[in-house]
């Protein structure tokens, strides 16, 4: 299909929380090498790490006590989450049929993620169809809130990352998207979002469609969270 006049660029997606409910996987690998060591380690401290890149949450991790190198951190968390994902991948629904949506319009989609190359690959491997380019966390030298992943993602499609959409569920991805000139939707998973200027702030994706992405697009600014009581 040819994409419309209107149509973004390309949708650049991050992955865990926004097209996957893998957080809790991470949360559980760091408790159960925080057990390892003695470490107290709660969901809240979880999903401080939430958007974080792996060296950065591995040095939090290691300052919280866990005895090892950075880079063992980080691979006994890879491990951990790859084994789950191997037995279920937790799409979040409302991503699942947006993407399929964009993906049918002929619009082209980056995946653009901290988690690393392992990870992402095997995620792709699922929806071969969907993702012309991936950036993962262990290809950049800056994590997010860097834009260094989101330039790379549109650089490698050959786009102005300014005529794309990205779409983002924590504080850092949303800062790192914005950072990078794109226009940044915020959805509302596990995290609170904060107010940036210029970014669209949604309870979910249930009721975003690609009308919404281009309206988003030609710089319309929709903030359904400006309740402060949604920021809790």
């Amino acid at each position: 299909m040819n994409p419309h006049d209107s149509d973004p660029a390309a949708v650049l997606w991050d992955m865990d929380g926004t097209l996957i409910d893998s957080e809790p996987y991470w949360i559980a690998a760091e408790k159960a090498l925080a057990t390892r060591f003695g470490v107290v380690w709660t969901d809240e401290d979880g999903l401080g790490l939430v958007g974080r890149s792996l060296p950065d949450s591995a040095q939090i991790l290691a300052a919280r006590g866990i005895a090892l190198a950075p880079t063992q951190i980080i691979d006994f968390l890879v491990a951990s989450v790859a084994d789950d994902m191997t037995r279920r991948v937790p799409w979040q629904d409302d991503a699942r049929r947006l993407l399929d949506e964009v993906v049918s319009a002929g619009i082209p989609c980056a995946l653009v993620t901290m988690s690393y190359t392992r990870l992402a690959e095997a995620f792709q491997a699922r929806v071969p169809e969907a993702f012309q380019v991936v950036v993962a966390g262990d290809e950049v030298e800056r994590g997010k809130p860097d834009p260094e992943a989101y330039l790379l993602a549109a650089r490698r499609l050959g786009v102005d990352i300014t005529e794309c959409v990205a779409i983002e569920d924590s504080r850092s991805g949303v800062r790192s998207a914005a950072a990078s000139g794109a226009h940044t939707l915020a959805v509302r998973r596990l995290t609170a979002l904060e107010e940036i200027d210029g970014v669209s702030r949604f309870r979910s994706l249930e009721r975003v469609d690609l009308g919404t992405l281009r309206s988003i697009r030609a710089g319309v600014v929709i903030d359904e969270l400006e309740d402060a009581a949604e920021l809790s």
